[in-house]
């Protein structure tokens, strides 16, 4: 049930949103040479004359979150009939290439960032009412009368975040691809910065809990925007499910609702969130207000333990999300998690004193501890195996180091070894990478750490990555769960992790912090 009283809370610490205007900086030609795409400028869009068939490319030098706007005008005689139009959207140029009448994919194709619209009247300026997430706008004419010829005279975008640039914390690098990398995220989180902290600007524009953590921990280092973080917090507690549960996302228009969609692993983010937003304010009358929902999560997550203490596994698809692989078994993950949001939940208890149930928490974590060590893992493989085909993969020794049922050198040990068992299941997002990041860096593998992130949104980066996206597979660059990149995000909320660690665990130059 709605609870009124912290949603008034959470809309009252919305941000407003900021608008900055941003004109196409260049036009240009883009062309298929093998598999990749060659980007060259072109005649200047206001100088190009466009009939039926004819189209222009606009590029706005960046990845943008906004409105656009064009400024028609004409050549020839005066306008006998509406021009018809095609805008196609991308934030990444590969999705250029794509046909949206030719998707056949699982996710709904309205997310494709394509218009087709009728201008009656020319000259006019065409200002489209639906927020885009974008960098390149094609725009092609479907049919126009041959008694005259269409100009562009001017393009811009209304770009908006409620993320205010000149509030980002300076960071300052030697090394240039670091320093790259620490600008990606932090432009990748800005675009996310909306209204609330959104999952994807092009898809799914809702608050999600599971990219929430990433991105207030990212906050906290850059725009420092804690409020935010704060409504976030109060609009999950507003908005529970069935018996308390937290939803794994939420939706703000028309009104502030939880969507049906719930993941074991989602709902007990909530309670790192929370702390993590302390330990950034030290806001001890929030903590004391939504540990009640906090705890409730705890409750309901061990009404899913068996008799041995640990999660139960389920074939329910999304059940517990943990990353996009579908071949990953969720079980161990699970468990990890579990203890990752315990070991939360007792440092909350033992800063708002409430002795009795830091205790009980304690308890709960010892047992789930030692069930895990007891019964996932394999003394022959040397690592932890999930559900019933024993399954290993590296999402749960992560998880089971980010839990610390093992620690220190044997963690150092199986975070090793994991990366030499060839059928170990791999990770295929950057949520999941983020999460690899984090336990090598609690166990003091920094360098490691530190190489994974160069290689990996690295990777990004060289491919020319003005955000850091949703998927990348440094295998295949192109791939897509969804059945084709149109429908991929290009600038996801769950990438914007480099800014974080580099902020947080390294100097400006990438040298270690607290290391010589």
């Amino acid at each position: 049930m709605k609870n009124q009283k912290l949603l008034n809370k959470a809309l009252n610490l919305l941000p407003d949103l900021v608008e900055t205007k941003v004109d196409a900086v260049q036009t240009v030609e883009l062309y298929k040479n093998d598999n990749s795409i060659v980007i060259e400028q072109a005649v200047d869009y206001r100088k190009r004359v466009l009939k039926k068939g004819n189209r222009v490319c606009l590029d706005f030098g960046n990845h943008q979150v906004g409105y656009l706007t064009l400024n028609l005008n004409y050549r020839g005689s005066h306008p006998d009939a509406p021009v018809w139009l095609k805008l196609h959207f991308a934030e990444n140029a590969t999705e250029l290439f794509e046909d949206g009448k030719s998707y056949q994919g699982w996710i709904c194709s309205s997310w494709i960032e394509e218009e087709q619209l009728h201008v009656d009247v020319v000259p006019s300026q065409l200002r489209l009412p639906r927020r885009y997430a974008f960098r390149y706008v094609m725009i092609e004419v479907l049919d126009i009368s041959s008694k005259f010829d269409l100009v562009v005279e001017d393009a811009f975008c209304t770009a908006v975040s409620s993320a205010k640039d000149q509030e980002l914390s300076a960071f300052k690098a030697q090394n240039h691809k670091l320093a790259k990398m620490d600008q990606i995220a932090c432009r990748t989180l800005h675009n996310c910065m909306q209204q609330v902290f959104e999952d994807g600007p092009k898809r799914d524009r809702r608050l999600w809990m599971g990219d929430l953590r990433i991105q207030a921990l990212t906050n906290y280092e850059t725009y420092n925007n804690n409020d935010m973080v704060k409504a976030c917090l109060y609009l999950f507690a507003a908005l529970p499910m069935e018996k308390g549960r937290m939803g794994a996302c939420l939706f703000l228009s028309p009104e502030p609702e939880v969507d049906d969609t719930q993941m074991f692993d989602y709902s007990l983010f909530f309670i790192n969130t929370l702390w993590d937003y302390y330990e950034a304010t030290k806001d001890k009358e929030t903590l004391q207000e939504l540990w009640p929902v906090a705890l409730r999560q705890i409750e309901l997550a061990e009404e899913q333990l068996d008799e041995k203490m640990l999660v139960g596994d389920s074939d329910v698809l999304g059940w517990c999300f943990v990353d996009w692989n579908l071949n990953l078994n969720k079980q161990a993950s699970a468990q990890g998690i579990f203890l990752y949001a315990l070991s939360a939940a007792i440092r909350i208890a033992q800063v708002l004193g409430d002795v009795m149930t830091e205790e009980k928490l304690a308890e709960l974590y010892c047992e789930c501890r030692n069930a895990a060590n007891l019964y996932l893992w394999d003394g022959e493989k040397q690592c932890y195996i999930s559900g019933k085909e024993r399954q290993v993969s590296v999402a749960s020794q992560v998880w089971m180091i980010l839990g610390e049922a093992i620690e220190d050198q044997a963690a150092v040990n199986l975070l090793r070894r994991v990366e030499t068992i060839s059928e170990a299941e791999k990770m295929v997002t950057p949520y999941m990478y983020h999460n690899y990041i984090a336990a090598l860096l609690l166990v003091g593998e920094k360098k490691m750490a530190l190489q994974k992130m160069e290689a990996y949104w690295g990777g990004m980066t060289d491919l020319g990555a003005d955000t850091f996206w949703e998927l990348y597979n440094p295998e295949n660059p192109s791939e897509s769960p969804y059945g084709g990149t149109i429908v991929n995000s290009y600038c996801h909320a769950w990438s914007c992790g480099p800014a974080y660690f580099l902020r947080k665990y390294f100097t400006a130059d990438g040298s270690l912090k607290g290391e010589k």
